[in-house]
């Protein structure tokens, strides 16, 4: 079901361009002090187009778009930025360690032009809704640069890793194209893959696929309107013109290195807070354990066994808090469903595979009923932000930044595959798969 090709990338020429200074993180994961940054580190980094300054003097003739476009002209013109000769996949792996710990490990993929599919056409699925303002921001930057730099990060799970083999053989045989190590410690190596059988073979074993889209969803439905706006011959599109498809990352959810971290929850601004009154609203619903710490130095100790517990509970649908509270009443709580509890109950208006997730768990059985914060507060980021590490949601209410912190165990990679294929999608934030992939390290022109 799912059409993969090869393509011939645009790559920085490492003679020109060090891959360390001109590789940037995704556009969405770019603070200002990042952009600021890259800008630094060459004037040939790829934050010139994946996320340029404004000026308060740009106007439709001279702006962050066009821009972007005379950038990637002049590196092309200037062999700054090279084509590939022939047509080929990319194997792509990241070596990195988990957040957290000191566990490393290597993550797995390719890197081709993928069919943009309709999610009608139960090809690609999303798991995720998207925001207007970021879908505008890209199509606007793919209008003008005519080239996709960022990648979309798809799922598929294939438990005899056939296409893994061959990325392996692929990675044994030679030097990789492309390597580097980024600002989070992660390795990233490319290796091309133009041999017709083994791209043939590629091809064979993705055809029975379905994708989800891990990361990306914006740039996805960007590409899917940037198609429609294409003028068509005689009525028909041509299947294959280059804008019918895009640039894509395939992750093999069987393969091993593939890491969901999740999104903890910070509580701010809700009125009349009070830890006791949740506690009582839901005592019929979840057992809370405490692990409380009397001062500082007890704190650390306590800390750790409450992770502990929190990771050792995930069956038991565990959720952690971490209240605001007096000195001598501090600790940790890991609240857990009781015995019985039916869950068609406590969460009427939920899916019974929505059921299965700790976040909608969080939301539509904490977050609402006992905190007020509605899905439209959440939306409107009212109440809610979100940390990766555990560290900064303890820090954001030892500082007074937060009432509460709740924290989660991560998402299962299966629970997002059949959430996603059964044409649902998750809350924002559920899912942080890591390490993302790096923006430049192939590009796509989506025009001949």
């Amino acid at each position: 079901m799912a059409q993969v090709y090869p393509f011939r990338a645009f790559r920085y020429n490492p003679q020109r361009a060090p891959f360390d200074r001109v590789l940037t993180q995704p556009y969405d994961k770019i603070s200002p002090a990042m952009q600021e940054k890259y800008y630094a580190a060459d004037p040939h980094n790829l934050i010139a187009v994946e996320k340029g300054r404004t000026d308060p003097g740009d106007t439709p003739q001279n702006n962050v778009y066009t821009r972007a476009a005379a950038a990637l002209e002049d590196w092309i013109r200037e062999h700054i930025v090279l084509q590939d000769a022939a047509p080929s996949f990319y194997a792509y792996t990241q070596e990195y360690t988990v957040p957290g710990t000191d566990e490393r490990r290597t993550r797995r993929g390719f890197i081709g032009a993928g069919q943009l599919e309709e999610y009608s056409a139960g090809v690609v699925f999303r798991h995720e809704h998207t925001l207007s303002g970021p879908k505008a921001d890209r199509l606007e930057l793919l209008r003008h640069t005519k080239m996709l730099t960022g990648q979309l990060f798809m799922l598929y799970s294939d438990p005899r890793r056939r296409i893994d083999a061959i990325l392996f053989e692929a990675g044994a045989a030679a030097a990789p194209a492309t390597e580097l190590r980024d600002e989070y410690d992660v390795v990233h190596r490319l290796w091309l893959i133009c041999d017709p059988q083994r791209i043939a073979a590629i091809q064979h074993a993705m055809a029975d696929q379905k994708l989800v889209i891990a990361d990306g969803h914006h740039r996805y439905e960007t590409s899917l309107t940037y198609r429609r706006e294409q003028p068509t011959h005689a009525g028909k599109m041509d299947p294959n013109a280059p804008f019918e498809r895009a640039m894509m990352t395939f992750i093999n959810t069987r393969s091993e290195g593939l890491t969901i971290l999740p999104g903890h929850r910070v509580v701010a601004r809700v009125h009349d807070f009070s830890w006791g009154g949740v506690r009582r609203y839901l005592e019929p619903w979840f057992a809370a354990e405490a692990f409380p710490f009397s001062d500082e130095a007890k704190k650390p100790t306590a800390r750790e066994k409450f992770l502990a517990r929190l990771t050792g509970a995930r069956a038991k649908r565990a959720i952690g808090a971490y209240p605001a509270a007096e000195a001598q009443k501090k600790a940790f709580y890991v609240l857990t469903l009781r015995e019985g509890v039916s869950l068609a109950h406590l969460l009427p208006n939920v899916s019974p595979l929505q059921r299965e997730l700790d976040v909608v768990l969080l939301h539509e059985g904490i977050l609402e009923p006992a905190l007020g914060i509605t899905p439209q507060a959440v939306a409107a980021e009212a109440n809610l932000t979100y940390e990766r590490e555990a560290s900064a949601a303890f820090d954001a209410v030892d500082s007074g930044r937060a009432q509460i912190s709740f924290l989660l165990n991560p998402c299962d990679v299966e629970q997002v595959m059949k959430i996603a294929t059964a044409g649902e999608v998750m809350p924002q934030k559920s899912t942080d798969f890591y390490p993302k992939l790096l923006s430049g390290i192939t590009m796509y022109r989506v025009e001949s």
